[in-house]
Parts: C-alpha cells; sequence; structure tokens
C-alpha cells in the first residue's frame, strides 16, 4: 500500500495487516477489493482456515489476490485456548512487523491479542466493527469497557450510520469514522440473479413457484422466524392471490421451524429447501418477487445486501443495522417492527398487491442504493481510515489498558 500510506518515522514503508477470525465469501471480496487498488500486498491473518462457517466457504480455493496467513491451519473454534492464540498471533505479527492493524470487533480473543500487540509496539490500531447501540441490552461496566478499547484505537470503518453513531459513543472521533464495513460481492449476486431470469426451465428444477416471498437465514432464534410464519399465516388470510414463502437455511431451530409450519396449515405454502452454498444462493434471489428478513436483532443484515443486488423489494426489521441506509421507505421497501405480526403482514400484502412495474422499480432501487454499498466503498475507506491513523499520534495507554487486555484475552469469554 505504499501508494496510499505514509512512511514510518523510522523511513522504513509502511505495510498494513487485517486480523479476522475465517475469510468467508464476504471478507474475501472485501480483500480482493483492497488488493486491487493497493500497490504493494495486502495481508491477512484469518485465525482458521475452517472457522464458524467453513460449510459455506468451502469454494474459497486459495488464489487470492491478497497474501492469507492461517495461524492455525489445523484448528478450529472452540479447540485452542485464548491464550494459545494469542502467543501464536504475537508471535507472527512480530515476524511480518506490520505498521498498523485493521481488527474486527473487540471481543474475540484474535482481535484483543492483535490490540495488545499495537499498544506493545505502538503500531496504530483500526477498529473494524458493526456493533450498534441496540443490539442487545448494554450495562454501564461492560460500556465503560468497551470506551477503553475503542479510545485504544486510531480509526474505525464501520457498517453504516448506527454503527458510526454508536462508535462515536464509545469516544471515537467522528471525523475518525468511516463507513462501507458490511458489503457483499454485489456482482456475484446481479450476474447470478440476471442468469436465472434467463434460464427457462431453472424455476421448475428448483421446484419454485411464479411468485414468492424469499426469506435466508440462519435457524437460530434471533432471526425470529416463528414470528415471520405467523406474519405470513396472517398475510395468507389477508390476500385474495396469496403467494409461497421459500425459507432457506438450517440450524438448531429447524425441527420448531417445521412443526409451526404444520400448525399454522403452511405445509403448501412454505418450502424449507435447506441450506445453500453462495454460488446457488443467487438463483433463488433472481426468481423471488421480495424478500424480507425478520430479525429481532441484527448488527447488520448483509442477506439484505444480497437481496438488492438482485433487484428485489425488500421488506427489512427495523432492528436490523442496515435498514437506516438500506431501505428507503416506499421506494425499494419498507421497514417493520420485527414484534408486530400484523404489521409485517400487511406489508406482505401490500407488496404483493403491487402492479409488477411498481415492484420492478423498487428493484431497480435497491440496484441504485446498494451501488453505494460495494467491496470498493470498503476498500477505499479501510484506507482512508489507515492513512488517517498513520498520521495520528498514536493513542496513549496505560497500565490499566494493558492488564484489562491481558484480563480480557485470558478469561473464558470476552466482552460483547
Amino acid at each position: 500500500m505504499a501508494s496510499l500510506l505514509s512512511q514510518r518515522r523510522s523511513g522504513i514503508a509502511t505495510s498494513i495487516c487485517c486480523v479476522v477470525r475465517d475469510i468467508g465469501y464476504y471478507h474475501h471480496a472485501r480483500f480482493e477489493a483492497v488488493a486491487g487498488i493497493s500497490s504493494s500486498p495486502v495481508n491477512v491473518f484469518e485465525l482458521f482456515k475452517c472457522g464458524s462457517v467453513a460449510a459455506f466457504n468451502r469454494g474459497i480455493t486459495g488464489d487470492e489476490h491478497y497474501l492469507r496467513h492461517t495461524v492455525f491451519p489445523s484448528g478450529s473454534l472452540g479447540s485452542i485456548s485464548n491464550p494459545t492464540i494469542r502467543n501464536r498471533l504475537r508471535r507472527q505479527l512480530d515476524v511480518m512487523s506490520p505498521g498498523a492493524i485493521c481488527v474486527s470487533g473487540w471481543s474475540d480473543p484474535e482481535a484483543l491479542a492483535a490490540l495488545e500487540w499495537c499498544l506493545d509496539r505502538r503500531v496504530p490500531a483500526i477498529l473494524m466493527s458493526d456493533s450498534q447501540a441496540v443490539d442487545c441490552q448494554r450495562g454501564p461496566l461492560k460500556e465503560s469497557v468497551k470506551r477503553r478499547l475503542v479510545r485504544l484505537c486510531s480509526a474505525a470503518l464501520v457498517g453504516g450510520t448506527p454503527h458510526a453513531d454508536y462508535a462515536a459513543a464509545l469516544g471515537m472521533p467522528r471525523s475518525h469514522i468511516f463507513l462501507g464495513y458490511d458489503v457483499v460481492s454485489n456482482y456475484h449476486f446481479a450476474q447470478g440473479a440476471d442468469a436465472a431470469l434467463r434460464d427457462p426451465g431453472l424455476r421448475s428444477r428448483l421446484r419454485l413457484p411464479v411468485q414468492f416471498f424469499l426469506a435466508s437465514a440462519r435457524f437460530i432464534p434471533k432471526k425470529n422466524l416463528l414470528r415471520l410464519l405467523a406474519a405470513f399465516a396472517r398475510y395468507r388470510i389477508l390476500a385474495t392471490h396469496p403467494w409461497n414463502l421459500i425459507l432457506l437455511g438450517d440450524g438448531p431451530l429447524r425441527a420448531e421451524v417445521r412443526s409451526t409450519i404444520s400448525r399454522l396449515g403452511l405445509e403448501t405454502a412454505v418450502s424449507v429447501p435447506g441450506f445453500k452454498q453462495y454460488d446457488e444462493l443467487p438463483s433463488y434471489y433472481g426468481l423471488a418477487a421480495a424478500f424480507v428478513h425478520a430479525s429481532s436483532t441484527e448488527q447488520w443484515g448483509l442477506v439484505v445486501n444480497e437481496a438488492m443486488a438482485a433487484r428485489l423489494p425488500i421488506l427489512v426489521s427495523n432492528r436490523c443495522g442496515c435498514a437506516p441506509d438500506l431501505v428507503e421507505e416506499g421506494r425499494n421497501g419498507f421497514t417493520f417492527d420485527p414484534y408486530d405480526t400484523e404489521e409485517l403482514a400487511h406489508l406482505m400484502l401490500q407488496v404483493a398487491s403491487m402492479p409488477a412495474t411498481e415492484r420492478a422499480a423498487m428493484g431497480r432501487a435497491s440496484i441504485e442504493i446498494i451501488s453505494r454499498w460495494t467491496p470498493e466503498c470498503f476498500a477505499t475507506n479501510l484506507m482512508k481510515a489507515v492513512e488517517l491513523a498513520l498520521a495520528t499520534p498514536r493513542p496513549k495507554s496505560t497500565v490499566v489498558d494493558k492488564a484489562l487486555l491481558w484480563a480480557l484475552i485470558h478469561r473464558p469469554s470476552a466482552v460483547s
């Protein structure tokens, strides 16, 4: 990144690296974009080769244009202690000696270890975060801990408006906060959706109805799938010619989801095709008529980016971090209270009752809005954050700060 980054005081060209839990498709697209505008190598440390989303990320082949460093090639989440993670990562960072480090969040041991290394080596840290104030109940003790951690970072790349507000509330200067952390490869979903529409037999092969709402989520409580099903059942009562619902995903609540479908009498109206790989998803987006995401809490909601890139009207819970930036009420979709099934049912009815031309206009608006949220945006703003961090005096740390980091790394679970 020599063309964009300043020199270290020693006169040696600065290098930076990013530290993440694992490199999935989302991170891959972002770091590829950084490599595309950088004149020097981009180094990315991942903790595990096969992390928590390994099944979804199995298609990444290793031919990336950034330099990928796996700290534990044969490890997995939960199999290695936090102190071991700390010590191994610190040794590898010592070998590389980067001039700046971008850390993902303030909770995971690898992020805390990288931040500790930055303090010890007087190297600037750039926070990458999509936490917002309403993600969960906030207690004064945890918030005070986070304020100390955020104060140790020189700049931040965050998801969107609510995440910038939260980072500022934790003490990051507004002028040091950049947007665009939560992006996907819009090209992948746009091209795949277009290809699906050009394939006359695909709908039949996938056993998809002519008109349907699409939802895609892990089957876990915060995705609010049981209320989504209740709202859909209510919509079916209100509608004269109701659409179907395709629910992609899998997880611990699979049996409860299926029993709810049966209890509500939705067996012929709701299809649950299961978990779909990254390359399969665009076909479902392309053949859908609208997308709905009903999470009761969600830091961002990258499936909304995917749906918008595929030209879909969207219905998005107002608890999703993406909603303020990606949903323009009435233009490309609507937001709703995830606990109000009646509201969601009526929004489903409203979208399904629109003329096809009006829904198509909403889809075009989705494309226009999401074009401002791309991997290239991530790359540009990440490098701006790094430049600013390098030009800013290093935050002063204390013995208390270092003791806090040590304690967080060595405890069973860190601050969320």
